[in-house]
């Protein structure tokens, strides 16, 4: 059996980060922001017909997972997705998969 070098860090990392997109609204989410270059919550909350509250949670957990970036513009807080940070989670996902 080969030896696993296990770096705690790195899964404890890939684990937040999963863990973070494994909901249905964020999963909505991310695919909403991937067809658009930024929105924000109350475009994001009216899109998928949820409560703003609810939106502003799920915003705030993949943006503190660094899946996200927000930028203020005035009142407005337009957000965005960290697609290297994504691409490294689809990629982690893609290569565990089963074939």
């Amino acid at each position: 059996m080969k030896k696993v070098q296990l770096d705690i860090d790195k899964l404890d990392l890939a684990a937040s980060r999963l863990r973070a997109i494994a909901h249905p609204l964020r999963i909505a989410i991310i695919d909403l922001l991937t067809r658009t270059k930024s929105m924000t919550v109350t475009e994001i909350y009216e899109k998928l017909e949820i409560e703003q509250a609810a939106a502003s949670h799920h915003l705030n957990i993949l943006k503190t997972k660094g899946l996200l970036e927000s930028k203020r513009e005035g009142k407005l807080i337009h957000y965005s997705l960290k697609y290297d940070q994504l691409v490294q989670v689809i990629d982690c996902i893609n290569r565990c998969s089963v074939k």
